[in-house]
């Protein structure tokens, strides 16, 4: 998949989240379900966290000089919620009470950081030819690094649909 193909399921998928977002009332977005579980507003600290890691790792992929010689991931299986992933500590959120428009502003700045980096990229074929290594997934091409990001977003608006379902 070409970065020319990734940034429109990245804006979609964010459009999908914040469409979500902007229904819901203060208690909503902080409420868990138990407290094992994230509330909607730590799933999208750890979506900001998440996608700001992941320009880190993608930088610093970048800086390599030499071509990589790993094959693409298989990546679908994000969107499998009955297989559960933990997250690394670095990427989980806080217990803080955070309202609306404090989740909408981490999104926002996380998701510039990422457009920002991508639209100043000079040769964005780097990214299908360089890797870093991924806490979870090991040695990973830098473009599936940008794809994994939407489909780890679909994956968690997945669970803020569960999270919302609980409240009826």
């Amino acid at each position: 998949m070409e970065l020319q193909e990734i940034i429109p399921e990245l804006k979609e998928t964010r459009n999908e989240l914040l469409g979500i977002l902007s229904g819901l009332s203060e208690n909503e977005l902080n409420t868990k379900k138990d407290s094992s579980s994230w509330s909607i507003s730590q799933v999208c600290q750890h979506l900001s966290r998440t996608e700001e890691l992941y320009v880190a790792a993608i930088r610093r992929g970048l800086k390599s000089k030499e071509d990589s010689l790993i094959e693409n991931k298989p990546l679908d299986f994000l969107l499998d919620r009955s297989k559960k992933l933990e997250a690394p500590d670095i990427a989980k959120p806080t217990d803080d009470i955070l309202e609306y428009e404090e989740i909408i502003a981490k999104l926002n700045h996380s998701r510039q950081k990422l457009f920002d980096m991508l639209n100043a990229l000079e040769d964005p074929s780097a990214l299908s030819r360089r890797h870093s290594m991924h806490p979870v997934f090991k040695e990973m091409l830098l473009i599936e690094w940008v794809k994994s990001l939407y489909l780890h977003e679909q994956r968690h608006i997945k669970q803020i649909h569960e999270i919302i379902d609980g409240f009826k």
